[in-house]
């Protein structure tokens, strides 16, 4: 089988190398276990990074779907905002299970400078406590509060995106069709980074089929089947819980998804591309060489994570205002 660690971008292949070694692979038997480890990891990453002056940050808990809990959000606006505002509604990652807003303080921050925007980040509710709709029916709930709120938050109503990365980015393509569908809050950009949105790309590792790195094979069978409350792959899966899914994506709003090319997700990413680019919505592709799952997470400071990051920012600020 191939070892996928010799693809990797020469300045990522030392470094992960070593984190491969050195950490145990994730094991969702042990959910508790699991998020342990993810929010220690998440920790000592943040440890790391940079403060980012210039942002206010305040947390609301604000209605969440009806007859359900409210849902927290964590509000980032620039220290010096004067006037309206384009809005970013945040969605993090962490496979469906895992995962929570303060592992995003440092690249909601980054989005609310380079963006010249409002970020709001959600906190939504866990699978396999809480499968699908629950996740999906609390950012619905977050963009609702964000579109009735916007004059008291200083955001442009007509200029609301929103965004995610991994399963974030298939909660946002999720968001994205189901917002279309039931036409109460118009979005205007979709920024999708590695979105887990296919459930059928469950098929375990084999001699041709190699697994990938960090988020495996398993990890995705297991994130699914989690989060849709039953096996994935299967009839009758809907396509607000798996964007791929979609018989139609017309009339979705412009799209930026990026990946690295040995992420589990590369192909069904650019198969999403090519079918919203088909469907007539303006899409902007990047694929990026040697790059594994959250690459620009694991090793921040290489030069293919700088330029995926600045990347990013461009096409974000672009959308946003102009």
């Amino acid at each position: 089988m191939r070892d996928l660690t010799e693809l990797l971008d020469p300045e990522l292949k030392g470094p992960i190398k070593q984190m491969l070694s050195q950490m145990p692979p994730m094991n969702f038997n042990d959910l508790p276990a699991a998020r342990a480890a993810s929010k220690q990891m998440m920790a000592a990453m943040k440890s790391q990074l940079p403060v980012i002056p210039g942002v206010i940050t305040e947390d609301k808990n604000v209605p969440g779907p009806k007859g359900e809990p409210d849902v927290t959000v964590r509000i980032y606006r620039p220290e010096k905002q004067s006037g309206l505002l384009p809005a970013l509604l945040w969605i993090h990652g962490g496979g469906y299970m895992l995962g929570e807003i303060d592992q995003e303080d440092f690249t909601a921050k980054q989005f609310t400078l380079a963006g010249n925007c409002v970020v709001v980040s959600v906190e939504y509710r866990l699978a396999p406590e809480n499968p699908y709709p629950a996740p999906l029916e609390d950012c619905y709930a977050a963009l609702k509060w964000l579109a009735a709120h916007a004059r008291d938050l200083k955001v442009n109503l007509s200029r609301i995106a929103v965004g995610g990365a991994s399963a974030g980015g298939g909660l946002a393509s999720g968001l994205a069709i189901l917002a279309r569908d039931r036409a109460e809050v118009q979005i205007m950009f979709q920024l999708l980074i590695y979105p887990m949105i296919n459930d059928c790309n469950v098929a375990p590792p084999g001699d041709v089929l190699p697994d990938t790195l960090f988020w495996t094979r398993e990890n995705n069978l297991q994130g699914w089947r989690s989060f849709l409350g039953c096996e994935p792959g299967g009839a009758g899966i809907s396509c607000y819980a798996a964007a791929f899914r979609a018989e139609s994506l017309a009339g979705l709003p412009p799209a930026y998804i990026t990946v690295g090319d040995i992420d589990l997700f590369a192909e069904e990413d650019v198969a999403y591309a090519r079918r919203l680019i088909a469907a007539g919505v303006p899409t902007e592709l990047h694929v990026y060489p040697g790059g594994c799952h959250a690459f620009d997470m694991l090793v921040p400071g290489a030069d293919i994570s700088k330029r995926f990051t600045a990347d990013i920012h461009r096409a974000l600020k672009r959308a946003l205002h102009f």
